[in-house]
């Protein structure tokens, strides 16, 4: 496994949980991540993303202003800090990447994941049950 997440777990409508995304066996700086979700019943949409070198980041139109992608690359991981969750977040969320893979600048008013033959890699999921 390359891609670790861990942060998931069960909060309130409201609330704040912090994702992360760690690698292993590779330096996750000069990749692009992506952060997807997928709800019970739904497809895998494309939620976050954060380009290699520059950093410049990208959002779902249903998470802007709510979600962010950030890197801290002492630690070879990237964050997904999110606040005020409500019930359409719940999802097992995923980290993924490819050698090949861009963040896609149309990410926010289409998340459908774009070019998924890029992925190579991808956590295991972690799951955010927002619920009261």
């Amino acid at each position: 496994v390359l891609l670790v997440e861990s942060g998931g777990g069960l909060v309130q409508p409201g609330g704040s949980l912090r994702l992360s995304c760690t690698g292993s066996e590779f330096t996750l700086e000069t990749y692009a991540i992506g952060c997807f979700r997928q709800a019970p019943g739904k497809e895998r949409e494309g939620v976050a993303c954060i380009s290699s070198s520059i950093n410049m980041t990208y959002y779902s139109s249903s998470v802007k202003g709510r979600f962010t992608i950030s890197r801290d690359n002492a630690k070879n991981t990237v964050y997904l800090q999110m606040h005020s969750l409500n019930h359409e977040d719940t999802a097992v969320y995923y980290c993924a990447t490819g050698w090949f893979y861009t963040c896609s600048a149309t990410l926010e008013s289409d998340p459908t994941i774009a070019n998924p033959s890029t992925l190579d890699e991808w956590g295991q999921g972690t799951l955010v049950t927002v619920s009261s």
